[in-house]
């Protein structure tokens, strides 16, 4: 979460494919999940012109994000609100069980001073006052909605508590950026520890110790540790049982920006053709720019009118 000089062992790290592995623990009383998202961080960096703070808020937040993802079955699909009352405004991840993830900042050019221990100050852009939404697309009539208070602002903290209040399943959750001195992402991943019933006091005493004493995860993914030898570090016997690629992905598309136009409907329409004469839609989540002239509008209006 630092910012430093990137050497040539990060950018062979930074190299490596985003991946995401999933495991079991002590007889399958512990669920673990692990993490790299350096890619997929540094395309949102690129793509939303993130200042480093920003970064590393939108960074654990799509982390999170992937890991979510990663529990769904299907065609399910999440999405996570993170609104405090920071300088960053909201931050918002979308995710799916494939492994698809794409996410976006209010205010994408925030960055602070370095914090008392010399780190990122996320909670600072984050807010300490505000809410984390989950919203889960489950393909029941309803979605799943969950939302806690913001409890800390540095989001890891925030993330345990809402998997303990909205879930019912106490968690450790571990997430860092490291980002380097010309504001690209060296490095960024994390993991999720999930204590499922059955596990005696002393079992989870020993699992809670070696979190605590777990370095941060960026400083692990930078030396070039492995996935597993990550989640080794807080549970020796974990067995991996299976992995997916993690990358970005944007639904949106030229056809759906049209859809979205005729949705204004007709009068509204005729309004922006006859006053602008243009029309430039940019997707929140990824930043492409649709752009329409006059005849193309006129064409959707035509359509609005069917």
């Amino acid at each position: 979460m630092v910012i430093r000089q990137r050497r040539l062992n990060d950018l062979e790290n930074n190299n490596k494919q985003d991946r995401l592995i999933r495991g079991t623990a002590m007889e399958g009383r512990v669920r673990a999940f692990a993490v790299q998202t350096t890619e997929l961080v540094e395309e949102l960096r690129r793509r939303h012109d993130t200042f480093p703070t920003a970064t590393a808020a939108m960074g654990r937040t799509v982390t999170t994000a992937a890991i979510m993802g990663a529990m769904l079955k299907g065609k399910e699909k999440l999405t996570i609100q993170v609104k405090g009352d920071g300088p960053i405004g909201q931050i918002v991840a979308d995710a799916n069980a494939k492994g698809e993830v794409r996410g976006y900042v209010t205010n994408p050019h925030v960055h602070l001073p370095s914090n008392s221990m010399g780190k990122l100050d996320v909670r600072g852009a984050v807010g300490t006052e505000g809410f984390v939404n989950v919203t889960k697309d489950l393909g029941l009539k309803e979605p799943y909605r969950g939302s806690v208070p913001i409890i800390s602002g540095e989001l890891g903290e925030d993330f345990t508590y809402y998997f303990a209040k909205s879930e019912q399943t106490p968690s450790a959750v571990g997430v860092g950026v490291l980002v380097d001195t010309d504001n690209s992402v060296i490095v960024s991943g994390g993991f999720i520890i999930q204590l499922l019933p059955g596990l005696t006091d002393d079992e989870i005493t020993v699992i809670e110790n070696a979190i605590g004493t777990l370095p941060p995860v960026t400083t692990l993914l930078e030396q070039g540790l492995e996935l597993e030898e990550l989640l080794k570090r807080v549970l020796p016997d974990v067995q991996v049982m299976d992995g997916m690629d993690i990358h970005f992905q944007c639904e949106c598309s030229r056809e759906r920006v049209e859809k979205t136009l005729i949705s204004l409907g007709q009068h509204e329409m005729e309004q922006l053709i006859e006053e602008e004469g243009r029309a430039e839609v940019v997707c929140q989540f990824c930043n492409e720019a649709y752009e329409f002239n006059k005849e193309q509008l006129e064409t959707i209006l035509e359509q609005a009118k069917n």
